[in-house]
């Protein structure tokens, strides 16, 4: 089998069974990065460009990781420190990267729609790595694969996506993608953070966290993304926290077997209390990160060309 798409814009566009292909490719990938020696030669001669035009750790890093696993050559680009900074518009960047041949590009950028309008301005492969508040496919692609290797399936399952919906990227793409896979989803934010028209993604919309997170199987917390809001949306932290903060009061609430999720950074005390981001037995946090690089080298091979 073969991933016969050019580009991997967002989770809305694939199929279950590309999510199925990638996600088994991806655990393919995941001995290696347990080797002494971490790198295999099955990218080696082909070039990989991150383009950031936002702050990130992981994503970024981690699509360096797996690009270096595979033996490609990789360069990092950041706005900050790119012509970007000189007034250079998107498309020209573009223009002049696609003159240099790279094989794919990876692109992180504040205006939804970004990597689209990239994708159909050059031959190159385009990885949407986030772009505004619309998508973010490699994530929700390593959290379906941390939640199938804890809990061994994903159809049936009830799972709870708690804070700021609005403007997260992560909960669209996996709202997307984890309905396709026959998961019931429950979103819980306050009214200021879930869009209008949340209902029409087939999920159950609560005002209280208690409700949402009622009997679930997974609880995913999202950071609270004051980078992106433009007025106050809640009276204070503290009075989120008091709301929407995941705590051993209220998880006691999920089944006994829940795992805990978030896509990090975590604003401790405020979206999650510090004992259970640490629980061991409950969060799933790092292994988030573990899958992180699986699942990019798993792309990264597919798009450059690989066969299952």
């Amino acid at each position: 089998m073969k991933l016969n798409k050019k580009d991997l814009l967002g989770i809305k566009d694939i199929s279950v069974e590309e999510i199925n292909f990638i996600l088994e490719t991806a655990d393919s990938f995941l001995e290696i990065s347990t080797r002494e020696i971490k790198k295999v030669p099955t990218l080696r001669g082909k070039t990989i460009i991150n383009l950031f035009y936002e702050a990130s750790t992981r994503t970024r890093t981690s699509f360096e990781i797996a690009a270096k696993r595979l033996s490609a050559d990789t360069i990092n680009i950041s706005a900050s420190t790119s012509s970007v900074a000189k007034g250079e518009t998107l498309i020209d960047t573009a223009r002049n990267l696609e003159a240099m041949n790279p094989d794919i590009i990876v692109i992180r950028h504040s205006a939804a729609g970004a990597p689209h309008l990239l994708a159909s301005q050059v031959k190159q492969s385009i990885i949407n790595a986030g772009d505004g508040a619309h998508e973010h496919p490699t994530q929700a692609l390593l959290d379906m694969m941390t939640i199938k290797e804890k809990k061994g399936k994903i159809n049936g399952l009830k799972i709870a996506i708690i804070g700021d919906i609005a403007h997260s990227r992560v909960a669209r793409s996996n709202i997307y993608g984890l309905t396709k896979m026959g998961a019931q989803i429950t979103v819980a934010g306050p009214a200021t953070m879930l869009p209008r028209d949340i209902e029409q993604m087939g999920i159950k919309v609560y005002d209280k966290m208690q409700e949402a997170i009622t009997g679930a199987d997974v609880i995913m917390m999202l950071r609270i993304q004051l980078e992106r809001e433009k007025q106050n949306i809640f009276p204070s932290l503290r009075e989120y926290s008091q709301r929407f903060c995941l705590n051993r009061g209220n998880i006691a609430l999920a089944k006994k077997d829940v795992i805990v999720m978030h896509p990090g950074p975590i604003n401790r005390g405020v979206e999650i209390s510090p004992d259970i981001a640490d629980d061991l037995t409950q969060s799933v946090i790092l292994d988030q990160v573990n899958k992180g690089v699986a699942v990019r080298m798993a792309l990264l091979f597919l798009l450059a060309g690989g066969h299952e």
